[in-house]
């Protein structure tokens, strides 16, 4: 059967990509802003190195689980419910993060939000996938997903050591970070629709299943290929994200300002990773891209590894370091997932890929590095998160060209040979 066409919505295409990009860059803020404030609170609680990577994990794990569980949902009832009440619940929880007493609340907060932040994923992302044009697809969700780096591993470091400047503790950072949040779920509840009218949903063949078997994801390679990779790439991310700010100011001993200032370069170097990355991808295709970013960012962690007390060369390492890590989240959750899909298992796909990645990667692995910096020493996660790196290499080598723009021109050069 011919599969039915529909204009293109460009027009809802930029509104979608704003505000969910704006949606998820906020996602990126409420999981990280604790990393650049948890000297303070080791020593207001009493916490530890291995209770910071528990923190960390238990949220990653929970986000997993949850994700893996919401994508299959989204693609059944649609996205926009799901966005709104998942916006609204994490940046309540994250305020909540301030009210802690001890671990124990802490871990109950952490693991709640990666429920919401879990849901929020793969509904996102595939909205935006939907809204875009395939020939921008990959740049689209690759901007839309920056925005975690930019805003949760840029800007969040800042933010917090600079607002610790002008409020009582580091309680009150937490509290007021529900607002931004807040007002955005307004807006998808005002803006946005369920019903996309796009090339990625209107090309669906008439007589095709509604909802297909979730188990159908299992006999697509790249799908398979993009969970392990996740894997490999957010145990090397994730694992930075978590023990770096402790790294610098324990083993390299810069004060918390100087921390900050570095810590910032995982943010912003991400940020410029994850949308380019993707959007190289559209032209160079998925494969190459994602293999040369797994070797860039092991080189780079090397380099940052044996890198001294300087915070302006600790800073452009880093920076470099990210854009290839953190650039390759984007690039696998986003573009390759979603190209990976059967048809009807879009969010689907983003969410098994990302919940395995965050729960394996972003979720035992930084308990790991905790266990391994309480007993051997910080220094020694760098080392571990570079094990992740180099895996993902290899896995990667194994992918198949989905790129729409890639394929076709391979396609013509075989015509024209």
């Amino acid at each position: 059967m011919k599969p039915h066409l529909t204009q293109h919505d460009s027009r809802y295409e930029r509104k979608t990509l704003v505000l969910l990009a704006i949606g998820f860059g906020l996602v990126g803020l409420d999981r990280w802003i604790i990393a650049p404030l948890f000297p303070l609170m080791m020593k207001d609680l009493g916490l530890s190195y291995q209770q910071l990577g528990s923190l960390i994990g238990i949220l990653s794990i929970a986000w997993g689980v949850c994700s893996i569980a919401m994508g299959r949902l989204s693609d059944k009832i649609g996205r926009r419910k799901i966005m709104i009440a998942a916006m609204i619940m994490f940046s309540l929880l994250s305020s909540f993060s301030g009210f802690a007493s001890g671990f124990l609340n802490l871990l109950l907060i952490r693991a709640a939000m990666g429920v919401a932040e879990g849901a929020f994923t793969p509904t996102s992302v595939a909205a935006v996938g939907e809204a875009s044009h395939p020939s921008r697809r990959g740049f689209n969700q690759g901007l839309q997903l920056s925005m975690f780096a930019l805003m949760g591993l840029g800007l969040a470091p800042i933010i917090a050591t600079q607002l610790l400047r002008v409020v009582p503790s580091w309680h009150w950072v937490f509290a007021v970070s529900a607002i931004p949040g807040l007002i955005v779920a307004a807006l998808i509840t005002l803006l946005l629709r369920d019903d996309p009218r796009n090339e990625l949903v209107s090309l669906v063949a008439v007589g095709t299943p509604r909802h297909p078997r979730w188990s159908e994801l299992f006999k697509s390679r790249n799908v398979v290929l993009a969970m392990l990779a996740t894997l490999c790439a957010m145990a090397g991310i994730f694992v930075i994200g978590a023990m770096v700010p402790n790294y610098l100011v324990d083993y390299l001993h810069l004060d918390t300002e100087h921390m900050g200032f570095v810590v910032s370069a995982i943010g912003f170097g991400g940020f410029l990773g994850e949308f380019g990355l993707a959007g190289i991808s559209d032209f160079a295709g998925r494969r190459l891209t994602t293999v040369s970013a797994f070797v860039g960012a092991a080189i780079s962690l090397y380099v940052f590894a044996r890198t001294g007390a300087s915070p302006v060369a600790l800073f452009i390492v880093l920076f470099i370091l990210s854009f290839f890590a953190v650039g390759l989240l984007g690039l696998l959750t986003g573009p390759i997932a979603t190209e990976a899909a059967p048809i009807g298992l879009v969010a689907s796909a983003i969410g098994i890929t990302s919940g395995t990645g965050e729960i394996f990667g972003g979720g035992i692995a930084p308990a790991v590095a905790g266990f391994i910096a309480q007993h051997y020493g910080i220094q020694f996660t760098l080392q571990f998160a570079m094990i992740g790196l180099v895996c993902g290499a290899f896995v990667s080598l194994a992918l198949i060209e989905t790129a729409p723009r890639r394929r076709l021109k391979d396609a013509v050069a075989t015509v024209a040979e």
